[in-house]
């Protein structure tokens, strides 16, 4: 007679238990994704508008308002630490005007090809002829201005911040704003002052560190939730704006959407290979932070999880990182100031029966690759729009047309504009050998916050960085100072 032994579960290990990719970043945020969307269609067909939103579109809404406003708030002081700890990071750096310069040729070079795709589209496509609608709306809002730009890099108070007052109805509120183009010359300023002074800014910028590293905390954390976020946010679009209102410029927004797709998911897979680095794991290290840009539109917002997977998915140095990647979320932007720019002024000019000549087409393609940085700060491919087509003495009425689908939009163009501020600083360190490709070819499990579980970052706490595990480049530094 033979008999049946039973292997006990192990301890801890009874009962029903999800698969790990159920538990990864990513497919929480496609999760997201989905309820999202459900539950946007569910509150739009129950009768909920923007203008009187139903119960469950008002939570939307909260929800998704609130997850941007708790990412903004700490845009601020996370901008100023790190691009102050960046430059005194910059120190050990031997060739750091050549990384700067570097960096700064291929967002022109990357953006340029952007914006030829899209005027090639545009032309293309002719998504501004024979719309069947009418213009109606004028706008009256904030135009992009190259005087402006140069007159807002000069910050008027330390921490680069605006108010703005409007009185409705006897009732006055008052908002506030920051420029992140002042709050980036003032850490710049900062940053080099400190280097300057020596030996004394030591306890000042050991301070900013200890800063620095308790904001990345409390953003690691906000950014936890975003599945959350991603719930509300999508969940509100899709009940103000749904596919209806798509319906009318779906041929621009097809447009739009082949322009972003051609970039994503063809120039910069070429670029990558072409440097000798496998697209696949460019992709699935970046990920993670492209899908939070197309959920929160917001590059800034995004920008603590972009700089993660830069340095810790892409293998790019944290010394370089830290500088490249804040610049790149204020001036580094492919989808808002280049594909979109250049599709709409087309279309704004086919929609007026306006005929644009050859010079027209190379003003298109300079002011969207210089335009970029006479935005940062103003948040704005509408106001990127009104600069192109003030330029080219385009009608800026027609930038009222395209208003109402600017938030369907605005998802896609960040999404690119994050992949590129994570792509550049890549390309750049491969080209000047600081790449670390052990990192950047190393697994990835789908968790940009797994070090984070594990233990504490080697790079804020010292006394973690014994048993931290050891790069690629850090094996090659070991072994030249042992020689």
């Amino acid at each position: 007679m033979s008999t049946q032994t039973s292997t006990p579960s192990p301890a801890g290990n009874t009962g029903f238990r999800l698969p790990k990719w159920a538990g990864s970043f990513g497919f929480q945020i496609i999760a997201a994704l989905i309820v999202g969307l459900g539950l946007g269609l569910l509150a739009k067909y129950t009768g909920s508008t923007k203008a009187s939103p139903n119960a469950l579109g008002a939570t939307l809404q909260t929800i998704g308002s609130s997850y941007v406003s708790l990412l903004q708030t700490a845009v601020v002081p996370l901008i100023f630490t790190a691009v102050v700890s960046s430059i005194s990071n910059l120190r050990q750096v031997s060739n750091a005007a050549k990384l700067a310069w570097n960096t700064l040729l291929w967002f022109a070079i990357t953006s340029l090809i952007a914006v030829l795709i899209g005027i090639g589209l545009g032309v293309l496509l002719q998504p501004g002829a024979s719309t069947g609608i009418t213009q109606e709306a004028k706008y009256a809002g904030k135009s992009g201005d190259w005087w402006a730009f140069l007159t807002g890099l000069f910050p008027k108070n330390f921490l680069g911040l605006g108010a703005s007052t409007t009185v409705t109805e006897g009732v006055a509120t008052t908002a506030v704003s920051f420029n992140v183009l002042q709050i980036l010359v003032i850490a710049i300023a900062v940053g080099v002052a400190a280097l300057k002074v020596g030996k004394a800014a030591e306890p000042f910028l050991n301070l900013n560190a200890s800063a620095l590293a308790v904001i990345q905390k409390v953003l690691w954390w906000i950014i936890r939730i975003a599945p959350l976020g991603t719930v509300g946010l999508i969940g509100n679009a899709v009940a103000v704006y749904g596919w209806d209102t798509i319906g009318s410029l779906g041929k621009f927004t097809f447009a739009i959407y082949v322009g972003l797709a051609l970039v994503l998911f063809a120039v910069y897979p070429i670029l990558v290979r072409t440097h000798g680095l496998s697209v696949k794991q460019y992709f699935s290290g970046v990920w993670p932070a492209v899908q939070l840009a197309f959920v929160s539109r917001s590059s800034v917002g995004t920008l603590p999880l972009t700089q993660r997977v830069t340095e810790r998915s892409l293998g790019v140095p944290r010394a370089y990182a830290s500088f490249a990647v804040p610049l790149g979320a204020t001036t580094k932007m492919d989808g808002c100031a280049a594909i979109y720019p250049a599709i709409s002024a087309i279309f704004v000019a086919q929609f007026f029966g306006i005929q644009l000549d050859f010079s027209q087409y190379l003003l298109i393609a300079l002011v969207s690759v210089l335009g970029s940085a006479a935005t940062a700060g103003t948040t704005g491919a509408v106001v990127m729009l009104t600069l192109t087509l003030s330029t080219l003495g385009l009608p800026l009425a027609g930038v009222g047309l395209l208003l109402a689908i600017d938030p369907i939009l605005d998802m896609g163009r960040t999404a690119v504009n994050v992949a590129g501020q994570a792509l550049v600083p890549t390309i750049v360190a491969k080209r000047q050998g600081i790449l670390d490709e052990a990192l950047y070819n190393a697994p990835r499990n789908g968790d940009p916050f797994v070090d984070d579980d594990a233990a504490t970052d080697p790079a804020t706490d010292p006394t973690a960085a014994a048993s931290a595990p050891v790069t690629g480049r850090e094996e090659r530094e070991l072994a030249d100072a042992k020689a």
